[in-house]
């Protein structure tokens, strides 16, 4: 069986590859990672279970005792067993661009949210929302204008819409300061894909099973 390992947060680096073997009623073991544990896996490279991590950080998954890592790598393998990435090689690097650019704007959130001096995070955060946001959404807005559907690729939902249904979830959520949960709403083709992707009735039973509600 696969195991996926990562810590209770639902973000979209998890999200994405236990939504993607979900919704294809693919058989896995979600094993949620303590704080504790975590920063012991950061500091030691190893799980609780005594398995190896590849680069001390998570999400991992497990294939047949073999542990793999980094997000783009296990999104596909996940996407591929799920049917939700693409045979075609145009339109699995179009999906990996996608995600590519999820990770793109996570890492210069998280620099605002490692960031210690407070006037220094609050400047940061006005960036954020006022310019660097706004330029990664135009891009993506743009993509989405050059397709023929409303999905990133293929017309059908992929890893791709539902690594940008987390990530936009996570950014809408209220929870990071400074980031109004209406910082989408210029952008209605990528505001349009969360709510598809929300409103699958696979990731609306995912998210209440896990949950309890709808996040």
């Amino acid at each position: 069986m696969i195991k996926v390992y990562y810590s209770h947060t639902p973000f979209w680096r998890a999200e994405v590859l236990r939504v993607s073997l979900y919704i294809s009623n693919i058989p896995f073991e979600d094993v949620r990672i303590s704080r504790d544990e975590f920063i012991n896996m950061i500091k030691t490279g190893f799980l609780p279970n005594g398995k190896r991590v590849p680069f001390h950080q998570l999400p991992v998954i497990e294939v047949d005792g073999k542990i793999i890592g980094q997000t783009g790598a296990i999104a596909r393998y996940c996407g591929k067993i799920s049917n939700l990435y693409s045979n075609d090689n145009i339109n699995a690097a179009k999906i990996d661009q996608i995600i590519d650019a999820a990770t793109d704007i996570t890492n210069i959130v998280s620099s605002t949210i490692r960031e210690k001096d407070e006037q220094k995070k609050i400047e940061d955060r006005l960036l954020l929302k006022n310019k660097l946001l706004p330029r990664w959404f135009k891009y993506l807005e743009n993509i989405l204008s050059q397709e023929t559907s409303e999905w990133f690729v293929e017309n059908k939902m992929t890893i791709a819409d539902i690594a940008m249904w987390r990530l936009l979830g996570w950014l809408t959520s209220g929870i990071i300061d400074g980031i109004p949960t209406t910082i989408v709403d210029n952008y209605p083709k990528l505001k349009n894909i969360h709510t598809k992707v929300h409103n699958h009735p696979k990731v609306q039973e995912w998210m209440l099973k896990t949950y309890g509600k709808e996040i």
